[in-house]
């Protein structure tokens, strides 16, 4: 185990979604926790986060991120570009300042996975070796970025975590989630739900605060190798039953319309995040299971929330649902 007085963490993205998480996380387990931003006078008024230590710095500069790094033990790599925008000239540059700067700090790296490795060929269930020949642009960028985080752990000895999930959802979800930027509509009450595949295929999705739960008590573990892959199981459900449990949660029927993909081809020329959403269409087609069995082996079993409990504080804070009466008279 990582002692106290090491436990020092640099989050790189702790303004996103898996960033935001598993900083909190790390902030409720006792870590010290430091976050490299462009702008952290502007990051700690927005995000807040009591006890989290802002830091100037670009993620892109391996001299900023190496300097940030000083001291700590742990560094997460949570950094994505907003709206899938030009994956291909900042994630590979990215990643490659965390390395580096791991590798200068000797700390462990934890890098959230995705979906986006995979092809057909692997699915519907994929576990940690399953074989990655994605379709995508993105996929191809993500396969590259998991070969860098091999490579540097094979040779030069860097211990690298990688935890793969669903999409993501969560009381902080950003605007990269599916959830909040395509199946419902933030800030305005909940009625319905637009969603982007056949409503009886099934999906997998994953609960922020289970993921950072997961990410960070396998970081804090010495009983792992110097490169280890997991896979999460999260939530999955047909798109059927994901609206069933909205509606639940709202208290009302939901109206259920489909994600207009003739539409979302028109605009893709003149919108480079309505471009690379539709790259993703093919994930929800058909079932894209994690199997989660080395990691429930790990573990015992996989930090879990239940889905209407989860969904409850994602659409909360996504603003859709009706404000408890107490703070309307407030």
């Amino acid at each position: 185990m990582i002692s106290k007085d090491q436990r020092l963490a640099l989050v790189i993205g702790a303004t996103g979604g898996v960033g935001g998480a598993v900083t909190e996380r790390l902030l409720a387990g006792g870590w010290r926790v430091r976050a490299l931003n462009r702008d952290p006078d502007r990051a700690r008024q927005t995000h807040g986060r009591a006890g989290l230590d802002w830091v100037k710095g670009d993620a892109m500069a391996e001299a900023d991120v190496a300097a940030a790094a000083q001291g700590a033990s742990l560094i997460v790599h949570g950094a994505n570009p907003a709206g899938y925008r030009n994956w291909a000239g900042l994630q590979l540059p990215m990643l490659n300042a965390s390395i580096a700067a791991a590798k200068a700090a000797g700390a462990k790296l934890l890098f959230p996975g995705t979906v986006y490795n995979y092809g057909p060929d692997a699915f519907p269930k994929l576990t940690e070796a399953s074989p990655q020949h994605p379709l995508t642009r993105k996929g191809a960028i993500r396969v590259r970025m998991e070969a860098a985080l091999k490579a540097a752990s094979d040779e030069a000895g860097l211990r690298v975590i990688i935890v793969r999930a669903g999409d993501f959802f969560g009381p902080r979800t950003t605007a990269n989630s599916w959830m909040a930027s395509g199946l419902i509509k933030p800030g305005k009450p909940l009625t319905s739900v637009m969603y982007p595949g056949p409503l009886g295929v099934a999906h997998g999705w994953a609960y922020l605060p289970d993921v950072a739960e997961t990410m960070v008590t396998l970081a804090e573990r010495d009983d792992l190798a110097a490169f280890e892959v997991f896979h999460m199981a999260g939530h999955t459900v047909t798109g059927d039953e994901l609206v069933a449990a909205m509606a639940r949660v709202a208290g009302r029927k939901l109206a259920v319309s489909r994600l207009p993909w003739l539409a979302l081809h028109a605009i893709a020329p003149f919108n480079e995040t309505m471009r690379e959403m539709l790259e993703m269409r093919y994930l929800w087609d058909e079932p894209v299971l994690l199997d989660n069995a080395k990691l429930a082996a790990r573990l015992g079993a996989e930090p879990h929330t239940p889905l209407d409990d989860a969904l409850r504080a994602a659409l909360a804070g996504l603003g859709v649902l009706p404000q408890p009466v107490a703070q309307l008279a407030a």
